[in-house]
């Protein structure tokens, strides 16, 4: 259940604060701005990455080794996002490595997964995120679809799997 209750946190905090946000376009803009330092809707996308740092390792726990890890590194490394958030006093640099960690872990785990069932498609999922969240890292009017779509596939797996875990 932890699988699917993940991404569900994540998603629902940036749509909805996304939508809550005049002005903010979840195209040109990267999610962490939802809950950057004076952001009104701080509360609610650090709501949501907490929730999805929280709940991944509690999946990564009933799932093989490799893939486990990875979902847990995922996890932990949101928790970290949502810890070192932009425009901190520290500065923008714990955000960048904890983001990073997270990235290459969302996109490991499909690929580390495949076994799991759906090889193909685990496999398409993994290497599309990394193409994709690779790409939002530059300057781009569509960097903010870029990172969603990359993190959305991952988030779609982590419920593709988890739901047909349930069902044995």
């Amino acid at each position: 259940m932890a699988g699917i209750a993940a991404p569900i946190c994540f998603v629902t905090g940036w749509a909805v604060a996304g939508a809550r946000t005049p002005g903010y376009s979840p195209v040109r803009q990267h999610i962490s701005e939802l809950a950057r330092i004076g952001a009104p809707t701080r509360p609610l996308m650090t709501a949501g990455m907490v929730g999805f740092g929280a709940l991944a390792p509690v999946w990564a726990s009933s799932l093989p080794r490799r893939v486990g890890t990875s979902v847990g590194a995922a996890g932990l490394a949101t928790l970290g996002v949502a810890a070192a958030p932009l425009g901190a006093s520290f500065g923008d640099g714990a955000h960048a490595a904890a983001a990073g960690v997270a990235y290459a872990a969302m996109a490991a785990t499909p690929l580390l997964g495949a076994h799991l069932g759906a090889t193909r498609t685990s496999r398409a999922a993994g290497l599309a995120s990394a193409a994709l969240l690779l790409a939002s890292l530059a300057d781009s009017p569509v960097t903010g679809l870029l990172q969603r779509a990359g993190l959305g596939v991952v988030d779609a797996w982590f419920v593709a799997t988890g739901l047909r875990r349930l069902r044995g």
